[in-house]
């Protein structure tokens, strides 16, 4: 009994395993195909509709955008200095021989 309701549970699995990859195959190709076959330019609008990238219309729309990148570079400086300084300038341990 056990085992005719693992193998029927498994097939039920599977069965919605492989509906769910035909639904992302077809999506797939329906946006190549909607993008004119260019992966990239597909990567584009999906980013672009998601709001991971924004268009910069204008000069200060880009400086704002390289100033905030380079105010992470600068946080990122300040708490990886203090730790590279330090292990720099740890002593050096003694090593021994074993005999």
């Amino acid at each position: 009994m056990a085992k005719t309701s693992s193998s029927s549970a498994s097939k039920i699995i599977l069965g919605v395993g492989v509906l769910m990859c035909l639904w992302v195959v077809a999506s797939l190709i329906s946006g190549l195909s909607a993008s004119g076959w260019s992966v990239s330019e597909m990567a584009g609008q999906y980013m672009a509709a998601i709001g991971m990238v924004k268009p910069l219309h204008t000069l200060v729309d880009y400086y704002t955008h390289i100033k905030g990148i380079e105010y992470l570079i600068c946080v990122a400086f300040f708490v990886a200095f203090p730790v590279f300084f330090k292990y720099v300038n740890q002593s050096p341990k003694e090593a021994t021989a074993n005999k």
